[in-house]
């Protein structure tokens, strides 16, 4: 296995709420009010859609709920979501942290530091760091380890899908990979919104089943599947470790499409757009900034505070 190369889930294709639209000579993303299935080929109009987007999609409705299976039972490995600050320029990934610690790239390598959240973070300024998830869900019975990518900004997205995740977990007894489950998209206005619709991403059981329902089918899968030798545990563990072997889940190839869709000053296709930063701050890069910053953020930390050299032993 090669070390600092994070084993991510297989990806199919991808599930968005949003697409990238060009204005006035800038890529710029622009919210949907409904799901888009696409494969991972870009062609000259955007991304290609994956064949099961025809399949799901009803003639004359758009696509607002897609039946999905989840890959695991541990719900922090089909949903993982923090605090991530990529360099716009080149799409490398940065800083990644929970609210709590990060892992930062600096000059002296991958660094474990304090993570104040980007509200009190100094290099967050200007919408920089963003919460950012990333969802792996299976489409249809054709590649049981294979999964299709829901990634977003949005935090009405990531908190719901979040919550879903742990109150299916704790109602099925832990049998998330065999909980027949439903993504559905939904609307909501906030004073934010300034009375436009934020769309965002929930988490059901399939359309007509109830809780009960769906939680005695994912029992009854759950006992076929260890029946036929298929272990559920280690495949929670083999993906455990994969993700584990990266400082960064995505490569900088991954970055920039990311940072394209979602940490570009237009903001996030579910979430109301950041402040724009001023063309000052616009002009120097993240990796600039991270260089020139990261002494005065050691400088300013109180006494009982250790040092990144001690934090990352």
């Amino acid at each position: 296995m090669l070390k600092g190369l994070a084993l991510t889930p297989p990806i199919l294709g991808r599930i968005t709420i949003g697409k990238t639209v060009e204005r006035n000579g800038k890529r710029l993303p622009d919210k949907d009010d409904e799901f888009t299935i696409t494969s991972q080929v870009h062609g000259p109009e955007g991304w290609v859609r994956h064949p099961l987007d025809e399949v799901l999609r009803k003639p004359g409705t758009k696509l607002r709920s897609i039946p999905v299976w989840l890959l695991f039972n541990d719900s922090e490995l089909s949903l993982r979501a923090n605090y991530s600050l990529f360099d716009r320029r080149t799409g490398r990934p940065l800083c990644v942290g929970n609210g709590t610690t990060c892992r930062r790239s600096t000059a002296a390598g991958v660094q474990t530091l304090p993570c104040p959240s980007p509200e009190a973070c100094e290099l967050a300024a200007g919408g920089a760091c963003k919460p950012y998830g990333r969802m792996n869900v299976r489409i249809g019975e054709d590649d049981e380890l294979g999964s299709f990518i829901f990634r977003t900004t949005g935090f009405n997205s990531i908190r719901t899908l979040s919550t879903r995740l742990k109150y299916f977990h704790a109602v099925s007894g832990g049998q998330l990979a065999t909980l027949p489950l439903e993504l559905r998209l939904r609307g909501k206005s906030t004073t934010q919104s300034h009375g436009s619709t934020i769309y965002f991403v929930d988490l059901t059981t399939r359309a007509g089943m109830t809780i009960a329902e769906a939680v005695a089918q994912a029992r009854v899968q759950a006992q076929e599947r260890l029946a036929a030798g298929f272990d559920q545990s280690f495949l929670d563990e083999a993906a455990r470790q994969g993700l584990a072997n990266g400082a960064f889940e995505e490569s900088a190839e991954e970055g920039a499409a990311v940072v394209e869709e979602f940490f570009h000053s237009g903001g996030a296709p579910d979430a109301i757009a950041p402040p724009r930063a001023s063309e000052a701050a616009a002009a120097a890069t993240l990796t600039e900034k991270l260089a020139r910053r990261l002494d005065e953020a050691v400088l300013a930390q109180t006494p009982q505070t250790a040092s990144p050299r001690t934090e990352q032993a």
